[in-house]
């Protein structure tokens, strides 16, 4: 049994250092490669290549012992003549485990060509063969033992001299392993090729698996920022409505308009996030509603205190019109989640809000409340942390800072400070 060729030359192979010692060693042992499947179509078409080879090699030792046998003033005798053949046809037919065992084929096949000249195609065979599957190392090592082996055949053979056979074999055998290492520098740099290429698509897969989950990330930052707020607003209209059954006809058609009114927003605003998701599939581009501002703030505070939310504002924002669109963006998103948590979690407390900032120093928002204990009823909104988590990506992506929790008076702080691009 021998390993199949894509076993050999597979992707990833590293080649393990040669010894003497390991001529003995079959290459699947050295290796640790798996069983062959030798009923593949693959596993066949060498089958057949090997037999190819050593019907090759007995023909051309039968060229090469033509000459021994006609025409030569000194004939060999009949024992001569069949330990040739014997070894030319031992050599050849060892050449069916050249791939298993490249070294001790090619070693075994040097030792036959010593008292037989029918083995030296064999050996040029199982010499490329190791050029081809062991390093350098080894291939060179036989390739010197080429001169000792044939120096023997001569002494052995009254046929031939020592300077005639080294220069007539000795190009064969370095044309043999220097084929047989081009041939395994080739197909190392093909498997350098398609490892690179392997590589570079794990590569782009992480790269695209990475962008989804950032995309994914936006989209449900985005989400929460734009429909939190509103629901939150409509969930604290509609329990004013529950608990306060006795409220005159014109309160309660007030805070029905407020609610058609918030969840006309919201719509609104969900709208634009989905025609931003829209955008790169091919459908139609749909109409986005304009991002919020610095100067949308305001109304935000004026919604949420339509809500039952007493707030302190205050802006004092130079050149407010210049703010870059991110940054008011940015702003804008930070008091919304905050007034949000406000609504959820304190509802009723005091709130307030500073927006402060200049091109030279950036932007600053404060949002302050009271901190109260939760009253655990049906009424209390949900809450995952989301949000917080959000904001600090947000601000995080902004290149600026975020500071929230208690401070020592007891009131819960929502700081952030934001660069403002030049």
């Amino acid at each position: 049994m021998y390993p199949t060729a894509a076993q050999v030359y597979g992707g990833g192979v590293f080649w393990p250092r040669w010894s003497w010692a390991a001529s003995a060693t079959p290459t699947a042992a050295l290796d640790d490669w798996p069983p062959p499947d030798l009923t593949s179509r693959h596993a066949g078409r060498e089958r057949v290549v090997d037999a190819l080879f050593v019907v090759v090699a007995v023909a051309l030792g039968a060229l090469f012992l033509s000459p021994e046998l006609h025409d030569n003033p000194n004939p060999w005798s009949t024992t001569q003549i069949v330990v040739d053949v014997g070894g030319g046809v031992l050599a050849c037919a060892s050449l069916w485990w050249r791939r298993r065992w490249p070294v001790g084929v090619a070693l075994f096949c040097l030792l036959a060509g010593t008292v037989s000249s029918s083995a030296t195609p064999a050996g040029l065979v199982a010499l490329s063969s190791l050029a081809v599957l062991r390093p350098a190392r080894p291939t060179v090592l036989v390739s010197l033992l080429w001169v000792p082996s044939l120096l023997a055949f001569a002494f052995y053979s009254s046929t031939t001299g020592p300077v005639a056979v080294v220069a007539f074999v000795m190009p064969l055998v370095l044309a043999a392993s220097g084929w047989g290492m081009f041939i395994r520098a080739r197909r190392q740099l093909l498997l350098s090729l398609r490892e690179r290429a392997l590589r570079a698509e794990a590569d782009q897969e992480l790269h695209e698996e990475q962008a989804r989950v950032a995309e994914r990330t936006r989209i449900a930052r985005e989400m929460h920022d734009v429909l939190a707020h509103r629901i939150s607003l409509m969930a604290l209209h509609a329990g004013g409505l529950e608990l306060r059954s006795d409220l005159p006809p014109a309160e309660i058609q007030k805070t029905a308009a407020l609610l058609r009114s918030t969840a006309g927003q919201a719509l609104e605003e969900l709208r634009s996030v989905i025609g931003v998701l829209r955008e790169d599939v091919g459908h139609d581009p749909v109409d986005v509603a304009p991002q919020p501002t610095v100067r949308d703030i305001g109304r935000l505070v004026e919604e949420t205190r339509s809500a039952g939310t007493d707030i302190d504002f205050e802006m004092d924002v130079e050149h407010v019109d210049d703010v870059p669109s991110p940054l008011g963006r940015d702003a804008y998103r930070i008091v919304q989640e905050a007034l949000t948590n406000i609504g959820k979690h304190a509802h009723g407390a005091a709130a307030r809000v500073r927006v402060t900032g200049t091109p030279s120093d950036g932007l600053h928002i404060t949002v302050r409340n009271e901190q109260r204990v939760p009253a655990h009823s049906a009424s209390t909104l949900p809450g995952a942390g989301a949000g917080l988590l959000g904001l600090r990506e947000r601000v995080a992506l902004a290149g600026g800072t975020l500071v929230l929790g208690p401070d020592g008076s007891g009131d819960f702080v929502v700081e952030a400070n934001l660069t403002w691009p030049l």
